[in-house]
């Protein structure tokens, strides 16, 4: 019966199924875990000081830099079945240690940027890793199919994780809260097994042995495979867009907050209606429009659609740089960027090759996009101390918006030339 209403919401074969179920609770487990502890992330960052937040910014850039040559070793000497599970391993023993620091109170200023900084490299990395995983699992055809449901999955999670924070961190405290998180970081890792056992009985031995084997090669790849491809350094160019515009509008978003509120819990009440709200508008989105819009528009449209919304947000905070103005925009944004934008983009991977879909797309995911948030956070301020209000800075961005738009179309449109390529190649 659930199965029967699976197949007619969702367009999914019956040999996929197994795969789709356990990579949509993999997800799941893993922003749930991520969307407990990001309410209180965002108001560590206030409490902090808005005006320290270009430095806090640059230390999780830091920190980035010092990741990703880890990770392109670790990478190229350990086979899949091996290397995501210490990944994730590795991130449950950080989450571990900042519990016995909140346990001993030491220092709680110094825990608390050091706790923004870690949870903002934790979730790249650890989503990275996720979609690399899903475009080794399945092909082109599949990929198009199934990660808008795959990513409501995560956004089921992101809603989770927030009504749990909320219901739970007075009465069993922000340290327990980490607990939580560790539980399902390990939930996360059962379904790597069973999504790696899945993949095993439906391949042939040839692509078996090509998995399961470490991918090699030098631990800067990530950087050399980009900087010797057009297309991937088009990518680079998507995320640096993307990081720049969500960092300004994360920036006026803490200003707005914080001049709107003045209680500490009231604020990190707000931070965390805001991630409801876009949980559940993106959840109904991937469920319902997201394969819809890719199949119906292509990808390359799919891909340009939010960026233009988004020019219409900046115009519209750019006139009314107010609190309900920039709830609406950042709601839409965050919702759009998650329900259509991600998937989309993560399909720009699903023709490159496994060294491109591990070692490339972290180093783009992590130290490119960390570093567009360090970047744009010091052009913001810079803004601010040449004296330009919220509202211009609103329109300043706007065009930036266009700019993206256009890169969007144009890595869609190249994408699937590239996939109509290697399906030639196949067939030959």
């Amino acid at each position: 019966m659930i199965a029967r209403t699976i197949y007619r919401l969702v367009d999914v074969r019956e040999n996929e199924l197994v795969a789709l179920v356990w990579a949509f609770f993999y997800f799941f487990f893993l922003l749930c875990a991520y969307y407990i502890l990001r309410p209180v992330r965002d108001e560590m960052g206030i409490q902090g000081g808005i005006d320290n937040l270009p430095w806090v910014f640059t230390g999780t850039f830091i920190a980035m830099l010092a990741m990703v040559p880890l990770f392109g070793w670790v990478s190229s000497r350990f086979p899949r079945r091996r290397l995501l599970p210490a990944v994730y391993l590795f991130f449950i023993l950080n989450l571990l240690l900042f519990y016995l620091m909140f346990l001993t109170g030491w220092q709680p200023a110094v825990i608390a940027r050091t706790f923004f900084i870690w949870i903002s490299v934790f979730n790249l990395f650890v989503v990275s890793v996720f979609w690399s995983f899903m475009n080794d699992l399945f092909d082109q055809a599949q990929t198009k199919r199934l990660f808008g449901v795959i990513a409501a999955g995560g956004t089921a999670g992101a809603i989770t994780g927030p009504i749990l924070t909320s219901t739970l961190a007075q009465s069993v405290g922000i340290h327990n809260l980490l607990l939580i998180s560790i539980t399902l970081l390990a939930m996360a890792i059962v379904c790597i097994y069973q999504l790696s056992r899945w993949h095993d009985q439906h391949t042939t031995q040839a692509q078996r042995t090509i998995v399961q084997q470490p991918m090699g090669g030098s631990w800067l790849a990530g950087i050399t495979l980009v900087t010797r491809s057009p297309y991937l350094l088009g990518i680079c160019l998507l995320i640096l867009l993307y990081s720049t515009l969500s960092t300004f509008l994360y920036l006026q978003q803490a200003s707005i907050i914080q001049s709107s509120f003045s209680d500490t819990a009231e604020r990190t009440a707000v931070f965390a209606r805001i991630d409801l709200a876009v949980n559940v508008l993106t959840v109904l989105i991937q469920l319902f429009l997201t394969s819809r819009l890719i199949k119906y528009l292509g990808l390359a449209v799919s891909l340009a659609l939010i960026p233009l919304l988004l020019v219409l947000g900046f115009i519209a905070l750019g006139v009314a740089p107010i609190l309900i103005v920039l709830v609406i925009v950042q709601v839409l944004r965050r919702a759009g960027n998650y329900a259509i934008m991600r998937p989309c983009r993560e399909m720009l991977y699903s023709v490159l090759g496994r060294e491109e879909k591990y070692k490339a797309k972290n180093f783009i995911d992590t130290v490119v996009y960390r570093g567009g948030d360090a970047a744009s956070a010091w052009v913001y301020d810079g803004f601010r101390v040449f004296g330009l209000s919220l509202g211009q800075i609103a329109m300043v961005a706007a065009p930036l918006a266009g700019i993206w738009a256009l890169i969007s179309w144009r890595l869609g449109i190249r994408r699937e030339q590239l996939a109509v390529g290697a399906e030639g190649e196949k067939n030959e």
